[in-house]
């Protein structure tokens, strides 16, 4: 399974916060994305604020793209959402 990640500024919005971005599974684009909760829990954003999610996202993209890329070769290519609660098992 070939997975890229096009280096574009992650979307924030949804239903929960969230804050999305894009992967590239065998050619097709997925959704991924992250909740806000791991980026506090895990990532230090400093508060659900859009900017300190993004701050946080940015500085740790590496870590948080090569746990999609895990969860996007588990799930076979579907859409994913990484919550706290993967990061405290997987880390």
């Amino acid at each position: 399974m070939n997975i890229t990640f096009p280096q574009e500024r992650p979307e924030y919005g949804g239903p929960d916060p969230v804050l999305a971005f894009p992967a590239v599974v065998n050619g097709e684009r997925i959704r991924c994305a992250i909740t806000a909760e791991a980026l506090e829990d895990h990532f230090r954003a400093a508060s659900l604020r859009e900017d300190d999610l993004i701050g946080a996202f940015d500085a740790n993209r590496r870590a948080i793209e090569h746990a999609a890329q895990r969860m996007l070769s588990e799930l076979g290519g579907k859409p994913v959402l990484l919550h706290s609660g993967y990061f405290r098992f997987c880390e």
